[in-house]
């Protein structure tokens, strides 16, 4: 077994949203068909410019728990909307779905952020009980203070999210991610190694080129939530996801 490999993808989007191209359905084929064990579904949220309607979330939790052979996680890429942390999810949406990512999208906060801003608006996510996940943060013009915010996420349960998709549309992160890698060690802060997929050959060309930073840091394999099912499902365990209840032994 190679010492790094993932075994689901916890962040995607499906042509709900407009600028992605593949359905849930084939999406989920696709998973299965690369040997993963679980997806999440992640479409923007509404303060986007093609966010999802609050329909596609409320009938997102109705659909099945395994799509194609796969678990599927029903999920939603939050915005941060202000340097106070506040993100664009409903009520309803964050009782009721399983995977919250929160993100910082240009659109909704525009303009750069100094590091004290970024800095103060992630120490308030981190806060956030509903949010699983921290999306993309690596990005140039959203600096923080990766010690001391990562600190607080690896307190506050938050996995935070190595972006393979900021390669090709968020460049010159790259010294970001070794920044936010260290920290991360350093905290014991777990982490996940994800496609954003917005189509499935996107998602069936892998994280594999991210694997040389977590080799360079020499990068705790235990601390990468979906390299295993067992891992991936002691995470839900840890945010108290329902559904860990009704998927019975599908991730070991």
């Amino acid at each position: 077994m190679e010492r790094y490999q993932i075994v689901a993808d916890l962040h995607t989007h499906t042509c709900v949203s407009s600028h992605a191209f593949n359905t849930i359905t084939e999406m989920a084929l696709a998973a299965h068909q690369i040997g993963h064990k679980a997806i999440a579904i992640t479409n923007h949220g509404y303060g986007t410019e093609d966010g999802a309607h609050q329909w596609h979330f409320q009938m997102l939790t109705t659909l099945p728990d395994v799509l194609e052979g796969v678990v599927a996680l029903k999920g939603m890429e939050a915005n941060v909307m202000d340097v106070q942390g506040t993100i664009d999810a409903t009520p309803y949406d964050l009782k009721n779905l399983d995977w919250i990512i929160a993100s910082i999208h240009g659109s909704c906060i525009p303009g750069p952020l100094t590091e004290e801003e970024t800095t103060h608006l992630w120490l308030q996510v981190a806060k956030n009980p509903y949010v699983d996940m921290i999306g993309h943060s690596e990005q140039q013009c959203y600096p923080y203070d990766y010690e001391r915010v990562i600190a607080e996420f690896a307190h506050n349960n938050k996995v935070v999210e190595l972006n393979g998709n900021s390669f090709v549309i968020r460049p010159g992160g790259t010294d970001n991610m070794r920044k936010i890698i260290a920290a991360c060690k350093r905290s014991e802060c777990k982490i996940a190694l994800n496609t954003d997929a917005h189509s499935i050959y996107h998602l069936k060309a892998g994280v594999g080129h991210m694997f040389y930073l977590l080799e360079e840091a020499n990068f705790p394999p235990e601390l990468i939530v979906n390299s295993t099912g067992a891992r991936l499902r002691r995470e839900l365990e840890v945010h108290k996801k329902e559904i860990v209840n009704r998927i019975g032994e599908l991730l070991v």
